[in-house]
């Protein structure tokens, strides 16, 4: 495994983080076997974990701390460093213009829930605290700094991050240069790469961290999706690939899985994309099976891409919009 510094906390973080929400979110989750892919990650050298209060009201919050908590006494010494995600007051996802920041995000409701997910966590400070939805708007709001600002004071949380809206990479850029930001998560992978072109420079200049979220497309670039796909009832992924989205999606999959190169896997390639970005710390891989684990491990020694398909992955980029479907 290969780390990485973090932006400005200085926290070196593995390269793939391993992300939690397909444990308590998706259809066909088991606690043992998340908990047992988590270890794993542990022993495999990933130190990065990212979760959130939405992700089961609590429950991966939860199994993070068991696996905290547990390598307290089994890998003394180990740092592991934990990410969670205040949901919004007002249960909308995304934020939108017209919601009031007061509406979403209330010093009441932050603390609230920032002292749940500790608790959930075992932990008196939490090393990343994001607001799980953001919308720029609300950049100069005073309770927003004040909010943030009391939260390191008093030792609530170590580092404070956004997570940005679904294909609106520049709807942070504001709350970035208030100087709050210390980490940023943001969807980019082989079709959703428009973090490039302001986000990830103003990363850089800022040295904010950047985690880059949904490398899989929500799996779609795990090469095993078809047309005949489903989701059961419940599942998110059942509203995401529906008729609006699947078809096109897998038109653009196979498209990809032309351009593969002997002996590479098609998760591998969308992986080693991501890593070879220079403004990306790490990226989060659901991982709740084991052989996941082994899988995304090895793609992070294996290194970034060569230039030449790098390039070719270029020429994949698919510019979005927003949908009901995709909230």
């Amino acid at each position: 495994m290969k780390y990485r510094k973090l932006g400005r906390t200085g926290f070196e973080v593995s390269d793939i983080a391993h992300g939690l929400w397909g444990m308590s979110g998706w259809s066909g989750s088991d606690d043992k076997e998340s908990l047992a892919a988590m270890q794993l990650g542990v022993d495999e050298g990933c130190n990065f974990f990212d979760t959130a209060w939405a992700y089961g009201e609590g429950k991966s919050d939860g199994l993070l701390g068991e696996i905290m908590a547990r390598n307290i006494t089994r890998n003394p010494g180990k740092r592991l460093y934990a990410a969670s995600k205040i949901p919004p007051a007002n249960d909308r996802w995304p934020a939108l213009p017209e919601y009031k920041y007061s509406d979403v995000f209330s010093a009441e409701h932050v603390f609230k829930y920032a002292d749940l997910i500790r608790k959930q966590l075992r932990v008196d400070t939490i090393d990343l605290l994001q607001f799980h939805v953001w919308d720029d708007s609300w950049s100069g709001e005073s309770a927003f700094r004040s909010t943030v600002e009391k939260l390191k004071r008093d030792k609530w949380i170590r580092y404070f991050g956004l997570s940005i809206n679904r294909w609106q990479p520049e709807n942070g850029i504001k709350a970035l240069q208030t100087g709050l930001v210390d980490a940023v998560q943001v969807i980019y992978n082989v079709f959703d790469q428009a973090p490039e072109d302001e986000l990830f420079p103003v990363c850089q200049e800022l040295n904010v961290g950047v985690i880059a979220r949904v490398p899989l497309d929500e799996g779609s670039l795990g090469g095993k999706m078809t047309l005949q796909t489903t989701f059961p009832k419940g599942d998110w992924r059942a509203g995401y690939f529906g008729p609006e989205n699947l078809a096109k999606t897998i038109k653009r999959v196979d498209k990809l899985k032309e351009i593969l190169p002997a002996g590479m896997t098609l998760p591998e390639m969308a992986l080693r994309f991501i890593l070879s970005h220079p403004a990306v710390s790490t990226t989060i891989a659901g991982m709740r099976k084991p052989e996941h684990v082994r899988q995304n491990v090895a793609t992070s020694d294996a290194g970034p891409l060569d230039k030449s398909l790098l390039a070719e992955l270029k020429k994949h980029r698919w510019d979005r919009t927003p949908q009901r479907w995709s909230d």
